[in-house]
């Protein structure tokens, strides 16, 4: 199969013949469809974030069940299928205890000394967070996938692989936003235009929007933003402070550098909640205030939006062919596998919301 191979850290991916093994009892083989270019695969290309190389990088996808191995009977072939990075195991302390997205069993890779899901040859690639979707097919654990409705195309269905469960469930999930309170996205990509998308739909009153590209917070309107700041030219938290009587009840970071989470717990009011989903650098130290802990803000992380992904993604179909996510608008543009460093290249510009490799 043709797949995109990164091989050196700051280098461009390269387009090579891999091959992948066969279905293990457990794994099921997916021909990819659709891919999106997320700004998850640019922190590891640049080496913001370790990982074991060579390896095919893209994480948010979605395809058709081609094989399933002996003992996988969630999916046959012909369904329609969506990805998700965060595999889960069913039986840890995580996973029994609701939190399935933190899952990290080392039984959903292959062992070291079985065979490699990819290889060239006699080398073995990496398969990165479980995927590796720069590629013609995928072979998976059976627990990183999802079956959704046929009616469902395949291009928006990726989207809702990553960026938005990560956006939509920090809001619903992470920080559990209700109806009528007040709510800051920093950053305006992919995952902050699905965190002011799910702002929307769990009824907050205000939506205020942040970003130095005024494309960006125009796009931002049409996914429920009430209000719009350009970060370029002014104090940012000053602005949401007096524009709030007092600070939000709830601030995103969609982003992932150390000033934009700063800013996030900033501009909370008391009592307020900031939630970091931004993948900031390893190494990178947050600095905050002391003494504004004591009016009961909070800082916390979300990963992959707290999901619980078989029953999440199902819903944000049904949600987008309600009308309620808005995954046409955040297509920027489709491209082909092999213009793969084109749509990383778009990622560093910010010009884009989402690139979306079509594999058919």
């Amino acid at each position: 199969m043709k797949a995109a191979v990164l091989r050196e850290i700051n280098q461009p991916l390269e387009i090579e013949d891999v091959q992948y093994g066969n279905p293990a009892p457990r794994e099921v083989l997916v021909r990819t469809v659709s891919a999106g270019v997320c700004h998850s695969d640019l922190h590891f290309q640049n080496g913001s974030y370790p990982h074991p190389l060579p390896a095919i990088l893209g994480h948010e996808s979605a395809g058709v069940v081609e094989a399933v191995g002996s003992a996988v009977t969630y999916v046959k072939p012909g369904d329609h299928v969506i990805t998700c990075l965060s595999a889960f195991c069913g039986h840890c302390e995580q996973c029994l205890t609701g939190h399935m997205s933190l899952c990290d069993e080392p039984e959903l890779q292959r062992a070291p000394e079985e065979a490699p899901r990819l290889a060239q040859g006699a080398e073995n690639i990496a398969q990165f967070l479980n995927l590796s979707s720069f590629a013609e097919y995928m072979l998976v654990h059976e627990h990183t996938i999802v079956k959704v409705r046929k009616d469902m195309p395949l291009d928006r269905a990726a989207l809702i692989g990553c960026g938005v469960t990560t956006g939509v469930g920090a809001v619903i999930h992470t920080a559990k936003v209700e109806p009528g309170a007040t709510v800051a996205v920093i950053g305006c990509g992919g995952v902050g235009l699905s965190a002011i998308n799910g702002a929307a739909i769990a009824g907050a009153g205000r939506i205020i929007a942040i970003d130095t590209l005024d494309s960006k917070l125009t796009l931002a309107k049409k996914f429920g933003a009430t209000d719009v700041i350009n970060a370029s030219n002014v104090n940012v938290v000053g602005e949401v402070r007096e524009m709030t009587g007092g600070g939000v009840h709830y601030s995103f970071e969609a982003i992932g550098l150390k000033q934009t989470a700063e800013q996030a717990f900033k501009m909370l009011g008391f009592g307020g909640t900031a939630t970091i989903i931004g993948m900031i650098p390893v190494g990178t130290q947050i600095e905050l205030h002391g003494p504004e802990f004591l009016m009961e803000r909070k800082m916390q992380g979300s990963n992959m939006g707290s999901n619980r992904f078989r029953v999440d993604m199902p819903r944000f179909v049904d949600f987008y062919l309600q009308g309620k996510l808005h995954l046409d608008d955040l297509i920027s543009r489709r491209i082909k596998l092999e213009d793969i460093n084109e749509g990383m290249e778009a990622l560093k510009t910010g010009e884009v919301a989402r690139s979306v490799i079509m594999f058919d």
